[in-house]
């Protein structure tokens, strides 16, 4: 679908969607292609910028608005991460050789945290070492 900004001759600005760019000019000759406002049949496109998006942009488009229970719901899983991470002993890198020892009871059992790398993730899920990711979160913009 192509979007067009488009305006009459009296200056009404509207947007049309076409299944592709001769679609415009067929309504516009047909008589199908009125302004909203007026009903002017003196349609025509109105100079817009391209909409180009980037890498960067497509990031950008993850965000949400958010209701008042879902920035409660937000705030209070912000706490829990932040208690998991307080009560537990950051690991690094070591976390797969850790949670091995600990599972194993090699080494003493406690809460820790750290990294792994997909398969490496895989292989404790399949030992049946319990671990849960722990998201990071964006900071709060209040």
């Amino acid at each position: 679908m192509i979007r067009y900004s488009l305006s009459c001759e009296k200056a009404h600005e509207f947007e049309g969607w076409f299944s592709e760019s001769a679609e415009f000019d067929r309504q516009k000759a047909s008589g199908f292609l009125t302004c909203p406002v007026c009903g002017s049949g003196e349609v025509s496109k109105v100079l817009m910028a391209p909409s180009v998006t980037t890498a960067r942009q497509k990031e950008g488009t993850q965000a949400l608005a958010v209701s008042a229970a879902q920035k409660l719901a937000m705030s209070k899983l912000k706490e829990a991460i932040q208690e998991i991470r307080a009560s537990s002993e950051d690991v690094g890198e070591k976390f797969p050789e850790e949670a091995r020892k600990i599972h194993y009871g090699e080494a003493e059992a406690r809460g820790i945290i750290g990294q792994a790398s997909p398969v490496e993730v895989k292989s404790l899920i399949e030992e049946g070492i319990e671990i849960a990711p722990l998201p990071v979160l964006p900071d709060e913009a209040n």
